[in-house]
């Protein structure tokens, strides 16, 4: 059969957006995926220009989602969208991902993967009918040394785990940013359009995933604390919690955007009975493991380094000592993504996050909220 490139769509992402061009730079990486057509903004002259300066024709850019999904499935299989990658702020990704959905097209999303866990649910049960395929972009999933990582608790390396430290400090909001007129920051702080939760909800969601991820076990409850720094914000921008897991082990995770000074500190810490490993995202392409009776070793991402794994190991481009970076991560996402639509996989494309991900996202977000409203009482997490 001859190749060709999976066909995406995008809705969101228009020019003065964040995380559009991120993504349309992840997805062309690898050269497996097009972008064919676009609902950029909820203004059609942002989607024209948008569209414009990436080559689109504007006969396949539309005036919103729903006119994107109907006119799509129109088109002959050959010519129309494959995916929908969904780039919006957060209370648009469930109507937009059941539209798709709904329409015939595979989804990948921006996470959380809706606003509220009724919503997941929800999204959760389409996916499981339709058979479609469903992805997240829990962007640090797709370094290397996070598969490494992930490895040696699956082989068992390092024994039963009994700690997990997740911690992911930002300081883009010490300030009041959306009164500014920062877009983000004002989107991002207000519970109309990101949620119960915001901090929490944006980065701490990707604390639970890497700490749940890594350590290769699921939190059950909780204990934690919210706090709103900056006066007059609405929702969080600092919390942390205790944690529980299945398996007995504890452990913290912090999450806070107003350390002045960091950037994007993401670093996972876990111990078992014969060692711990350390990653952080400043470091992105070492994985330290120390031994309770061997010296520390460290482990380097790269095509054809010794010691790594075959997962870790072909999500590297280029020869050890050429780093790579968080383009990448994003990429290998998009590639694995366009490799499922290819092999005709459904519901979950292997080596993505899926909606189960994204319930359990949601989940712990609800968990997080309700144990800082209670005083901090221990909370079970909710599926």
């Amino acid at each position: 059969m001859a190749f060709r490139k999976v066909k995406m769509g995008m809705v969101g992402g228009g020019q003065g957006a964040f995380i559009g061009e991120v993504h349309r730079l992840a997805a062309a990486l690898d050269n497996q995926v097009e972008l064919v057509c676009g609902a950029f903004s909820s203004d059609y002259e942002n989607t024209k220009t948008t569209g414009a300066a990436l080559g689109l024709s504007e006969e396949r850019l539309y005036t919103s989602y729903k006119e994107m999904m109907v006119a799509e499935s129109k088109l002959p299989a050959n010519e129309r969208m494959d995916f929908v990658s969904i780039v919006t702020p957060n209370h648009l990704h469930y109507p937009v991902a059941v539209a798709a959905l709904e329409a015939g097209f595979h989804v990948l999303s921006d996470k959380p993967a809706t606003a509220t866990s009724d919503e997941a649910r929800q999204l959760d049960a389409i996916v499981e009918s339709t058979g479609l395929l469903f992805g997240l972009t829990h962007t640090y999933l797709g370094y290397p040394m996070i598969w490494q990582a992930r490895h040696l608790v699956q082989t068992g390396a390092l024994g039963k785990v009994r700690k997990v430290y997740v911690e992911y400090p930002q300081g883009w909001l010490s300030k009041d940013e959306e009164s500014g007129g920062s877009k983000q920051a004002a989107w991002r702080t207000d519970p109309a359009k990101s949620g119960i939760s915001g901090c929490m909800g944006d980065i701490g969601t990707h604390a639970h995933n890497m700490a749940e991820f890594v350590s290769c076990e699921k939190v059950t409850e909780l204990c934690s604390e919210l706090s709103t720094f900056v006066k007059g914000r609405r929702l969080d921008d600092d919390g942390a919690a205790l944690l529980r897991f299945e398996n007995g082990a504890t452990g913290v995770l912090m999450a806070s955007q107003v350390c002045a000074g960091e950037e994007n500190n993401l670093k996972v810490r876990v111990y078992g009975e014969k060692g711990g490993l350390e990653w952080q995202q400043e470091d992105e392409n070492s994985l330290v493991v120390k031994w309770l009776e061997q010296p520390k070793q460290t482990y380097k991402a790269g095509a054809g380094n010794i010691g790594l794994c075959d997962i870790a190991s072909n999500m590297c481009r280029t020869p050890g000592g050429h780093p790579e970076g968080y383009l990448e991560a994003f990429a290998n996402l998009y590639r694995n993504f366009a490799k499922a639509i290819t092999a005709g996989e459904s519901k979950q494309a292997t080596g993505v996050p899926g909606i189960k991900d994204g319930v359990r996202g949601m989940a712990f977000v609800d968990a997080i909220v309700e144990s800082s409203s209670a005083d901090s009482v221990w909370t079970k997490i909710k599926i």
